[in-house]
Parts: C-alpha cells; sequence; structure tokens
C-alpha cells in the first residue's frame, strides 16, 4: 500500500491533481481520504458563533481520528469516514464507506502540518498555485458552494484563508517530496507524479 498526501493552500488546485492521478491508474485502485471530512462537529453552535470557525487554522481538524482511520485502512481494515457540511458546520449521521486500496490519497490544505501524519506519507506532495489564481477559485467556490456573498467571501479571505495560509500552509511546502507549480493545469508535473506511483505499486 502506497500513502500519498496531497496538500497546498486552498483553491491551488489539489482535487484535479487527485482526480487525474485517479484517473490514471487503474480503475479501483485508488481510496481517497479527505482532510475536510475530520473538522470537528460544531453542528450544535449557535449560528454567530459559526460564522468565527477557521477552517484554515491546523486545530479546526480532529487529527487523532483521522491518523486511526488512516491506521485501519494501513491496517486493511475499511473504515467509516465522517461527512462534513459548511453550511451546517456538522457532521451527517451517514458515512462514507472507505476500502483499503493499493494507493491511499490523504487529501486538504494542512495534511502536512501535522507531524504524526506526515509520519505516515510515503510520498508528500505541495500543490502551489500564484495568490491571485487561488482567490478567484476561493470567490467562485465559497459563493457556489458555502452560499457566501462577494464581500463575506472577500472578508473571510482577508480575516481567515490569507493569513493561515502564510503562517501554516505555505511553510509545509519544504516537507514535500514533489512541488506541483500551477496546480491543475501542470499536466506535465502531474504526469510525473503519477509515473513515481505506478512504479512504486
Amino acid at each position: 500500500m502506497l500513502i500519498i498526501g496531497i496538500a497546498g493552500g486552498s483553491g491551488s488546485g489539489k482535487t484535479t491533481v487527485v482526480k487525474e492521478i485517479v484517473k490514471s491508474l487503474p480503475k479501483d485502485t485508488v481510496a481517497i481520504i479527505t482532510q475536510d471530512s475530520y473538522y470537528y462537529d460544531n453542528g450544535n453552535i449557535p449560528e454567530e458563533e459559526k460564522k468565527k470557525i477557521n477552517f484554515d487554522h491546523p486545530n479546526s481538524i480532529e487529527w487523532s481520528h483521522l491518523i486511526k482511520q488512516l491506521d485501519e485502512i494501513k491496517e486493511d481494515k475499511e473504515i467509516e469516514m465522517p461527512i462534513y457540511s459548511y453550511l451546517t458546520c456538522g457532521r451527517a449521521k451517514e458515512t462514507i464507506k472507505v476500502k483499503p486500496k493499493r494507493v491511499v490519497i490523504v487529501e486538504g490544505i494542512l495534511v502536512l502540518t501535522n507531524a504524526e501524519l506526515r509520519k505516515r506519507l510515503d510520498i508528500i506532495v505541495y500543490v502551489d498555485a500564484a495568490a491571485d489564481d487561488r482567490l478567484m477559485r476561493i470567490i467562485q467556490r465559497d459563493m457556489q458552494e458555502r452560499g457566501r456573498s462577494l464581500i463575506q467571501a472577500l472578508t473571510h479571505y482577508d480575516k481567515y484563508v490569507k493569513p493561515m495560509h502564510l503562517q501554516f500552509i505555505e511553510p509545509t511546502k519544504r516537507y514535500a517530496n514533489i512541488i506541483i507549480p500551477q496546480g491543475g493545469k501542470n499536466h506535465i508535473g502531474i504526469d510525473i507524479l503519477t509515473h513515481k506511483i505506478k512504479a512504486s505499486i
């Protein structure tokens, strides 16, 4: 089993990179564990408090649960991955069954900030993109998927996303074995990564 960590700033193109990897490998050989599934369940707190949640800080993630489930996958056990909603800030009652596969991808902006998780990664990838490109994607996503207005998206970026990126996410680039600039647009970089994966499984 090959475990790959894929991190990078919000809106950097991580999801596109993951999709390209899955597409290039034999069918049903990749399992994906998403960091976003492990945000703490804050579904019961007041609406005003929900607006203050900092999703870009490492303390927002229940790392112990993520690492425990990753260890179970490594032990060839099926896991019940949580489903998290940004609209309710809570976890759904339902879960997603994730079965062990030859390749396991752990993906998320904060994946490389946790030392215990990093120890479990065989290949560490950082997806890089220019700040203005990321901002455009973040605004689009926030308005379409998270119900924010343009002003709310910009305010959230300025208050949380940008400072947390500079403090916690950008510095994790130094842990990467492979850095993919230009995110999902870097077809050569993705091709090199997928060849490395194929050679390792």
